[in-house]
């Protein structure tokens, strides 16, 4: 599955659009996490806990993202995008959202 940023492919064209695909993650960080990050926060500097936290759940919503385009016969997501939002103070929302479509390359 191709995933990109943009609304064009190099090479490619669009054929077909499947319509909104995205993937949903919502993580919390556990209690030693949170002890550990508010410690480090005391301190400033990057709060490697919490940098780690987002990065998995990125991942993780890419993929059910690329689950749900698959689902809908797309091989291709174009104008890939993330957004995220706190829930009260320990959990964290990622959404990955784009466009399913099918592509071809260009002859």
């Amino acid at each position: 599955m191709l995933v990109v940023t943009t609304e064009n492919v190099a090479g490619y064209r669009v054929t077909a659009i499947q319509g909104q695909c995205f993937g949903v993650v919502v993580r919390s960080r556990g209690l030693a996490g949170n002890i550990a990050a508010g410690l480090r926060s005391l301190f400033g500097g990057e709060i490697k806990e919490y940098t780690s936290l987002l990065e998995q759940a990125r991942r993780h919503a890419v993929d059910r993202m690329v689950q749900n385009a698959q689902a809908m016969g797309a091989n291709a997501i174009v104008m890939m995008r993330f957004d995220s939002s706190e829930i009260g103070q320990t959990m964290s929302e990622i959404v990955a959202y784009g466009t399913a479509a099918t592509i071809v390359p260009v002859e």
